[in-house]
């Protein structure tokens, strides 16, 4: 299974940020851009890739270790970025920022006992890739539209695991599937 742990914005959040994404469609050289849609749109914690079955349950109650170990705290989309020069089009993230990466390294910690193979490490950019490229675009427009960009304030109160299905049937814009495999709730919530 192609897996990774993340953080799901609440329904309300992403009705915010499909309002702020329909605009930024809107400028000029939008049609250049691949659009993700709003049942992709997460902050992904670690990135696992394909992860042998044998290895699930364990990566699953490490990762339950980690959510219990962690608080729920406050977390809203603000602003943006991008990678890539514009390959990646991003949201990104206001709040306790320091807790959100902390969740993220016992994330990556958890694969990692499990016997889950990561690559080297790299700090944590919290995002939510709302668009992207395969060549270099210039997205200043859309990061100037961006930069007044705030959702309201949530409390993040699970930690999910998510499986991704890639596109398989070659139709242009087709989006990888999204679905959560198991939802861990944060230190006492739940």
């Amino acid at each position: 299974m192609r897996l990774f742990a993340a953080v799901l914005p609440p329904p309300d959040v992403t009705s915010e940020l499909a309002a702020e994404v329909a605009e930024l469609r809107g400028l000029p050289g939008a049609d250049g851009l691949r659009w993700t849609g709003r049942p992709g749109w997460h902050f992904t914690l670690a990135f696992y890739g394909e992860v042998d079955d044998d290895l699930v349950p364990d990566l699953s109650e490490r990762l339950t270790r980690a959510a219990r170990r962690t608080a729920p705290f406050p977390l809203a989309l603000r602003g943006g970025g991008q990678f890539g020069h514009g390959r990646a089009l991003w949201a990104g993230a206001e709040g306790d920022l320091e807790t959100l990466r902390l969740l993220a390294d016992r994330s990556e910690a958890a694969a990692r006992k499990a016997g889950v193979p990561m690559g080297e490490h790299r700090r944590y950019k919290p995002h939510l890739t709302v668009a992207r490229s395969r060549s270099a675009v210039d997205v200043r427009p859309y990061l100037t539209a961006l930069d007044g960009f705030t959702s309201r304030t949530w409390t993040v109160d699970e930690l999910v695991l998510m499986r991704s299905s890639l596109p398989t049937s070659g139709v242009p814009g087709e989006q990888p599937r999204y679905e959560a495999v198991a939802r861990r709730p944060l230190g006492g919530a739940g």
